[in-house]
């Protein structure tokens, strides 16, 4: 595994007087110095920069720098053309449809028309997208019948807030149901965690003959399921037939989790269950996606208040990890590059990446959350 930069003196001497937003806004100014918002990986509307612009977008709500809105605001002007329609983007992949989340802030703000024209175009197409018999979205086109776990958090969001600002309720039942699907179909009984992901038809490489399972708890994808669910809850009206069912579903997730969580370090493994396996490794992204949902869900009323305990152990072995370069910058590591699904010596061998941009946006989303809180 990548061995931790050494922190210089700066790094060292301020990891343990910054406040959550101060970590939140250090990041965001890493990611800023070393990427101009148009040359953001990959180049095409993708969730890679959606979720770290989502994180920038919520430290901005919490700060008012307007540098951060201005930045976010430069990327995606450099995809969304005058017309409204995408520069490059694949139709294909609900990865692709995610960044749109960014586009209501801006409507919101400027009134520009592209926004809208964006949204219309991209939202509607989850309605008409390709699904498993039970009519659970396929992640992709190229991987028929197949729902991952990750499909929550790229779809879902994008869709009740479309559904909630436009006025089609349509979708808060769509979205619910992919949940609750994902929900019935890929949570083990015996750990309370969920499979990366499941394929009906039982045809995918990865998938049980007989349950059509994948056969691992990937780490991230566990984490960005309460993230997208307390997304859509947000959105979603409090009397919605399906919330009495999605809060239990989260709240038996998320304790769960903690049950998984590393006691050295407050971490979570890159395959959850597997603690014991001398080459499982902890991971700083999904412990970030952890950490904010926990927080965010007792935030929200839908978790007791002791768990927050488990948060703040967790926030502070994603800190305790953090170096900085030689610029002063902070330097988020642990961090899995993007994967598919597979059998657990696929995730184990997956490299690990540095400052890259959906580990960055996670770490900012746990911090802002963190922030709302106190130790």
């Amino acid at each position: 595994m990548e061995q931790p930069q050494t922190a210089t003196a700066y790094g060292t001497q301020s990891r343990d007087t910054y406040s959550p937003i101060r970590w939140a806004e250090l990041a965001c100014e890493a990611l800023m110095a070393k990427f101009e918002p148009e040359q953001l990986p990959p180049d095409r509307f993708h969730y890679h920069q959606g979720v770290f612009l989502s994180g920038m977008e919520k430290c901005w709500r919490e700060t008012g720098k307007p540098e951060y809105l201005d930045y976010i605001k430069r990327w995606v002007d450099s995809q969304v053309r005058e017309d409204g329609s995408i520069r490059k983007i694949n139709l294909e992949e609900l990865d692709d449809i995610q960044p749109g989340v960014l586009l209501f802030n801006l409507y919101e703000q400027t009134g520009d028309e592209r926004y809208k024209k964006a949204l219309d175009a991209l939202v509607p197409l989850i309605k008409t997208w390709k699904t498993n018999p039970s009519g659970g979205l396929w992640h992709k086109d190229y991987c028929p019948n197949q729902m991952w776990l990750d499909s929550l958090y790229m779809g879902g969001p994008i869709a009740v807030q479309y559904g909630r600002t436009f006025g089609d309720d349509a979708y808060f039942d769509l979205m619910a149901h992919q949940a609750l699907l994902m929900a019935e179909h890929t949570t083990d009984p015996v750990t309370g965690l969920m499979y990366h992901g499941w394929d009906e038809t039982r045809t995918a490489a990865w998938a049980d003959p007989k349950t059509g399972l994948a056969s691992e708890f990937w780490g991230r994808a566990i984490g960005w399921y309460p993230v997208a669910l307390l997304e859509m809850f947000e959105h979603m009206p409090a009397d919605h037939r399906d919330k009495a069912k999605l809060t239990p579903i989260l709240q038996n997730l998320l304790v769960a989790l903690t049950k998984y969580q590393d006691a050295a370090t407050g971490r979570w493994y890159q395959v959850v269950d597997k603690t014991d396996r001398p080459d499982n490794w902890l991971e700083n992204s999904c412990t970030a996606l952890n950490v904010h949902a926990i927080a965010k869900a007792v935030r929200m009323g839908c978790l007791d208040a002791k768990y927050m305990a488990n948060a703040w152990r967790g926030y502070q072995g994603v800190i305790d990890t953090l170096t900085f370069d030689e610029q002063d910058r902070v330097v988020i590591g642990g961090i899995c590059i993007g994967t598919g699904i597979g059998d657990y010596a696929h995730y184990i061998a997956r490299p690990t990446s540095a400052n890259d941009l959906h580990g960055a946006g996670a770490f900012i989303l746990m911090c802002v959350e963190m922030s709302r809180h106190r130790a």
